[in-house]
């Protein structure tokens, strides 16, 4: 199989009800779990939603080749995917799905060629995007500016991902995404 299935979006976009929402109708996709080196945010675990680690241990890891993508997103803020998550499901006959960012999807798409399926989850808007961010209620005021700067910035790459789905109604982009990840696992 080797198939990898790649989410990703600007903060805000529902990148994340998304991917959950296609792990919970297709049994053959397992999740990739994310190095990182920033904190846990809201009821996020070791090792369930990141493996949150140093900045140190993160670029010890760098030296030793260990990832297949990696990105300093901020200053000492890396995020990256391990090539021994990727081994480990594909071992257990598995797609992997990934929620990353977007220079991260980008950086997955390059390696993994034609195995791999990119989807790109665009907000309707910035507006509604910075909204989001605010009712998510994990970050304060100065990180939801930043979070949204970035995402006009990250809007630019769209054009990279194999596909584009508009979050504007959560029911419609379910369903595209289930269309879309049942088409490509049967390729």
């Amino acid at each position: 199989m080797n198939k990898v299935i790649i989410f990703s979006a600007p903060s805000g976009s529902g990148k994340t009800t998304l991917v959950k929402y296609a792990l919970e109708q297709f049994p053959e996709l397992e999740f990739s779990i994310s190095c990182t080196t920033r904190q846990p945010r809201g009821s996020e675990i070791h090792t369930v939603d990141y493996h949150f680690i140093s900045p140190d241990e993160f670029r010890q890891k760098i030296s030793e080749n260990a990832f297949v993508e990696y990105e300093e997103v901020y200053t000492d803020k890396y995020y990256g995917t391990l090539k021994s998550e990727v081994e480990k499901i594909w071992s257990n006959q598995k797609v992997v799905i990934f929620d990353v960012d977007v220079k991260g999807g980008i950086s997955l798409k390059k390696y993994f060629k034609e195995k791999a399926l990119s989807i790109f989850i665009e907000p309707p808007s910035i507006e509604e995007l910075e909204r989001r961010l605010i009712n998510r209620n994990t970050d304060d005021a100065e990180t939801i500016k930043i979070r949204v700067a970035k995402a006009e910035e990250e809007m630019s790459y769209a054009e990279n991902f194999d596909i584009i789905v508009i979050n504007k109604d959560l029911d419609e982009a379910k369903n595209e995404i289930k269309n879309l990840i049942e088409n490509f696992i049967k390729k």
